[in-house]
């Protein structure tokens, strides 16, 4: 995947960095705060900016694609959304029969997903379009 022009590598390792770590302070400091507390709240938010960044500078990357790339990237992501869709449609009426383990199950696990489906969906379009 070449891109001919776009955010600098310093600002792509920035931004991934600052992802990273916001994400990984916000999972380690929220915890330890009351549930419901502005500043548990704040400090779950913080991440989202770093996370607009990243996908930001994703987009960008895919707008430097040619024909084929975007095809499959966007084949990709419809495997991916699919994917998605049909966890929570299951985990949903699942927890409406049986009591779902939240240390396994809730959200906070369940999104590790999202990224595979979309690296399972480029790995099934690719082999079909070789």
């Amino acid at each position: 995947m070449e891109v001919t022009k776009g955010p600098s590598r310093a600002l792509t390792a920035f931004l991934l960095a600052l992802w990273l770590g916001s994400y990984a302070a916000a999972r380690a400091l929220v915890p330890n705060l009351p549930l419901g507390s502005w500043g548990g709240v704040a400090i779950a938010l913080v991440p989202v900016i770093p996370t607009i960044g990243v996908l930001w500078l994703i987009s960008g990357a895919v707008r430097q694609l040619d024909e084929l790339h975007r095809r499959v990237h966007l084949e990709a992501l419809g495997i991916a959304f699919a994917l998605t869709i049909l966890t929570l449609w299951t985990l949903g009426l699942l927890e409406l029969a049986i009591q779902l383990n939240r240390d396994d199950w809730s959200y906070r696990h369940v999104w590790a997903l999202l990224p595979m489906f979309y690296f399972i969906g480029l790995a099934f379009t690719w082999r079909r379009y070789r």
